[in-house]
């Protein structure tokens, strides 16, 4: 990873990554990502109702979830979230501050902060941080960036497709953090998306809102969700000409923007907090895909099943309860269920399976769990990871 450019690979951009002591370790945990000129963007931001004062911040300069801007300024260790009218003055101080020292305007700028929850950031500290990040950016950075979005994180993670677009080169590039307190809309976190295809701004957000809707919005790594969730894609406009909406450059580009988006949400999954393999969930035959997301998730949210993932156990019959749970609908006579691609239960009857087989599955880094309906065309496919004891070890020491 040392020496691997992902998030400026892309004409157009630059980045740093700093350590400023927001963290009582040496790891970096400011970063600054910035484009050349102005960039076209569009930002996809949590659900929850409780949310940081960066998130606003987002919200207020990206109104309609896309527009123009010049980046983004990110730290780590701190949150800033229930802070009140001093988290607010802060984050649009992030944003000034970052503006000030590249030429540009405090509305041009995100901010983007993970962390802590309930505790004023240390603005000396960040301020040292965004003026020594300023003045280092380039592209020789990217591990750096990397690292000073991480939190819980153990691997930094990282995606690049290059490709062609209407016969011109193009590359999209990501980088995400997120571990634990990951659950669907949106669940990155932090993700922010770089390519220097030319595209207009809500031609992007609509290739974005598709590509998160099955890859971000597929993650779930233990049902709680973010109160700091914030993606961001920004292109650059350097490779090629315009992509029209609805084009078959469009199509292309929104394809390769889901193929870098699920690498990277399967790369969070796969990381999550005392996680020891990832768990892919297809649902196929659902009455139609809303069920088919719906009984995808909830077997993916089911602490039960993924607890029988760790210990090896095929246990189906956690597998079925947790779709008849869901509100999708299911008939229990049409219900089929594989692991690794055995059949171990097959319309609303167990199978005799070999044992050996799917137990050797489960104990691989990768688990497949695919769920028929029998229903209808609807599918869907989910991303976990499963639940360990070192999970209830690492939520129990962290504070506030």
């Amino acid at each position: 990873m040392s020496n691997i450019r992902h998030i400026t690979l892309p004409a157009g951009f630059a980045a740093a990554g700093v350590h400023c002591g927001i963290k009582s370790t040496a790891q970096e945990d400011l970063a600054v990502i910035v484009g050349e000129r102005e960039v076209a963007a569009a930002l996809l931001t949590t659900s929850n109702q409780v949310v940081g004062a960066p998130v606003l911040w987002c919200r207020k300069v990206l109104g309609a979830g896309f527009g123009r801007i010049r980046g983004i300024v990110i730290n780590s260790g701190n949150s800033n979230v229930c802070t009140g009218k001093q988290g607010a003055a802060d984050a649009e101080a992030m944003a000034a501050e970052t503006a000030e020292r590249l030429g540009a305007e405090p509305g041009e700028f995100l901010v983007a902060s993970t962390g802590i929850i309930g505790h004023a950031l240390p603005m000396g500290k960040i301020r040292k941080g965004i003026a020594l990040a300023a003045a280092s950016l380039g592209w020789r950075n990217d591990p750096a960036v990397l690292r000073a979005i991480m939190t819980t994180d153990t691997v930094e993670k990282s995606a690049v497709v290059q490709t062609r677009i209407g016969g011109q080169p193009a590359t999209v590039a990501g980088i995400i953090k997120g571990s634990g307190m990951v659950a669907p809309s949106v669940a990155t976190m932090i993700a922010v998306i770089t390519t220097d295809a030319s595209i207009a701004p809500r031609t992007l957000a609509r290739a974005f809102k598709s590509a998160a809707d099955v890859s971000f919005n597929a993650v779930t790594i233990d049902s709680d969700q973010s109160t700091s969730d914030t993606a961001v894609a920004m292109a650059s406009g350097m490779a090629g000409g315009r992509i029209a909406p609805g084009s078959p450059e469009d199509k292309k580009f929104t394809a390769i923007l889901t193929e870098v988006c699920t690498s990277l949400a399967m790369a969070m999954a796969r990381d999550g907090e005392g996680a020891t393999r990832l768990i892919v969930v297809r649902l196929r035959g659902a009455a139609d895909d809303a069920d088919a997301r719906i009984a995808a998730k909830a077997i993916a949210d089911s602490p039960l099943v993924k607890c029988a993932v760790h210990g090896g156990d095929p246990n189906w019959g956690r597998i079925a309860a947790a779709v008849g749970k869901s509100a999708a609908q299911v008939v229990q006579g049409k219900l089929s269920i594989k692991i690794g691609g055995v059949s171990i239960f097959a319309r609303g009857l167990p199978r005799k399976f070999r044992a050996r087989a799917v137990e050797k599955h489960l104990a691989s880094e990768t688990v497949e769990i695919d769920v028929s309906l029998g229903l209808g065309k609807g599918r869907f496919t989910a991303y976990t990871c499963d639940l360990s004891r070192e999970y209830v070890t690492i939520n129990a020491d962290y504070h506030t």
